[in-house]
């Protein structure tokens, strides 16, 4: 007689709409369970667009869409387009250097905080762009990092920064999501899209309703682009939010400046707190 096969061992059960619960569960549990295991307690979450370039790719391109444009007599209205695309990717490959670099500068500090039982590490959505910036600046420094990986069918992919043991990769948006924030003691959020808007409104929204009842400093960097992209003041004027809802966040334009920020709070919050 054929023993009949466990329910936890049956994969076409497990990938069925029925055990969705289950599965949204184990998104829950398999991270706490690595967590716990590698003493993960703190993070600081770069947010920030999969489509930014660093400067080395950002300049091959814009020099390939320059030798187009000078191999046609007139450059023809697609051929424009992605030279000013191309100008632009230079243009925002600052935020990607910046990133890797306060990402190396808060992982220093972190790694050497004497006689802490905190250690901040770097934590973002594994992907491409300021995503792989941020895991990047703490490869380099010499440390772990965290990958909050999401399935999609198109942009992300994982990063080469990796740190394998903690790279993880999520089904559901609303799981990974909870993880960002779970273990978040500090935000930088650089210039992105839908999702980076999505990931930052959000944390205010927990932050503002007090969900969140943790201080978590939160940094949007790129003054020129936040200033441009959202107009925070109109949510005032209009009433939609309060004047004070303005200091939930902080705008910071250079790597040393978001840096002091960051740890001035971090170490009033975490490391000193006023008793």
């Amino acid at each position: 007689m054929t023993t009949p096969e466990k329910a936890y061992k049956n994969l076409a059960f497990l990938n069925s709409a029925d055990a969705r619960h289950i599965r949204v569960l184990c998104e829950f549990v398999e991270p706490r369970s690595r967590f716990r295991k590698l003493r993960v307690r703190d993070t600081i979450v770069f947010f920030g667009s999969a489509r930014t370039l660093s400067p080395k790719e950002a300049q091959e391109q814009r020099v390939a869409a320059q030798a187009a444009a000078d191999a046609e007599t007139t450059p023809s209205e697609t051929t424009q387009a992605s030279l000013k695309r191309a100008e632009r990717a230079v243009q925002h490959a600052r935020y990607y250097q910046d990133a890797v670099d306060l990402s190396a500068q808060l992982t220093r500090w972190s790694e050497g905080l004497p006689k802490s039982s905190r250690r901040f590490l770097i934590c973002s959505g594994g992907g491409p762009g300021i995503m792989e910036a941020a895991n990047r600046g703490a490869h380099e420094a010499g440390a772990k990092s965290i990958s909050l990986n999401i399935s999609l069918p198109f942009e992300q992919s994982g990063n080469p920064y990796q740190t394998p043991e903690l790279a993880f990769e999520f089904h559901y948006f609303f799981v990974r999501k909870f993880w960002f924030v779970y273990l978040a003691k500090a935000f930088v959020v650089f210039p992105g899209g839908f999702g980076t808007m999505d990931e930052l409104f959000e944390v205010l929204t927990l932050v503002q309703t007090e969900k969140s009842a943790k201080p978590m400093p939160i940094v949007l960097y790129g003054k020129d682009y936040w200033e441009e992209v959202i107009d925070f003041q109109a949510l005032v004027d209009w009433g939609t939010i309060s004047e004070s809802d303005l200091d939930l966040f902080h705008l910071c334009d250079s790597v040393d400046e978001a840096f002091d920020y960051l740890t001035e709070r971090l170490d009033a919050f975490y490391l000193h707190p006023k008793r």
